[in-house]
This record gives C-alpha cells, structure tokens and sequence, in this order.
C-alpha cells in the first residue's frame, strides 16, 4: 500500500501555477518569445516610373525566404511584375511565381532590398467604349446600306449613295483587322 502513494520515477506531478515569492503573474510579467520573421525591401515601380511604393513585406515558404507575390500583385493592381534595375532604367526578367500558392520561384536573404517594375492592370473602360463604337459604327453603316432606309435617316441623307452588303462586309473585314494588327499604334494615340 505504502508503494501506491510514493511518485514513480517520471510520473509527472501537479504543480502550482504562482512563483516561489507567492506572487501572482501579471501580464506585465509574462515572457513571450518572439522569433524575427524575415523581411525584404521592395521598390515599386509602375512601367519604369517611380518607385511608387517602398515596403518591408515577410518572406513566406517553408523556409520563409520566397516573396509573396500574388499579394503584391492584388495590393497594387499589378498584372505582372518584373526585375528593375534602377540605375539603367531597364526592365529585367519576370518575376515567376507559384500559381497555386502565389509565391515566388527564385529564393531572397533576410533583409534583401528588391526593385520591382510592376505592369497596371488594364482597364475595363476602353475596351468596353471601344466595342460600343463599333457596334454604333456598324449599326450606323448598316442602316445606310439597308435597301430600306429609315424615315430618320432619309431626312439626314447626306450622301444619296446606297452600298451594296458585300461592301459593308468589307468595311467590317478591315475594321477588325486593323484593330488587330495596330495595337501599338492606337495605343500611342490614346486609345
């Protein structure tokens, strides 16, 4: 019986919670262990302009040493973004990220400063008033081809020429094509 009440060696006893003085802990007294996260420094350009942004942000990963892209991506309204080396002005490779978990591909130190050239996001704005424009157009050059002219359109006759549809056709050939194959040059003209 004596054997039942005595500790076994390794059984694990009840202990008080309050110190040795008598004390209570407050939570002024507590210890908390904090571990540094790591962190590296980006430079935020917007299509070689800038920086518009400069930020710590904490690595991610396993090993905590992969940037958190897709989230610098959503923060910033970003479509992609690029090495920068702000010195020569040039955009460099892009920078690849994990499409399921939104990391980075490449690995970066603790305390790494990073330059980003990030490309905006397109607007909606313009390709929707593009598309308005030219169903207006062809809807305009429509009715003007159209063998039955409308009683608004007759007043406004200003050409007093009908077009056959295969010209019409045509018009909304090279309308298309020509959207296609000069991005560059709408776009230098504000389009």
């Amino acid at each position: 019986m004596e054997d039942e009440k005595a500790p076994l060696v390794g059984e694990i006893e009840e202990v008080d919670a309050t110190p040795e003085d008598g004390t209570p802990r407050t939570n002024e007294m507590e210890k908390h262990v904090r571990t540094k996260v790591p962190e590296a420094e980006i430079h935020l350009y917007r299509q070689g302009k800038g920086p518009v942004a400069v930020f710590k942000t904490a690595l991610g990963g396993w090993e905590q040493d992969q940037l958190e892209v897709q989230d610098i991506l959503e923060k910033h309204g970003l479509k992609s973004v690029y090495a920068f080396n702000p010195r020569a002005g040039g955009r460099g490779v892009p920078v690849r990220f994990n499409p399921r978990n939104g990391r980075s591909v490449l690995t970066y130190r603790d305390g790494a400063v990073v330059y980003l050239d990030g490309e905006p996001k397109d607007s909606l704005v313009k390709p929707v008033t593009r598309i308005l424009i030219g169903v207006a157009l062809i809807t305009f050059m429509i009715t003007l081809v159209s063998r039955d002219t409308p009683e608004w359109l007759k007043k406004l006759n200003f050409s007093g020429v009908n077009f056959p549809p295969w010209i019409l056709a045509c018009v909304v050939i090279v309308f298309t094509r020509m959207r296609k194959r000069t991005k560059d040059f709408l776009k230098k003209r504000g389009w």
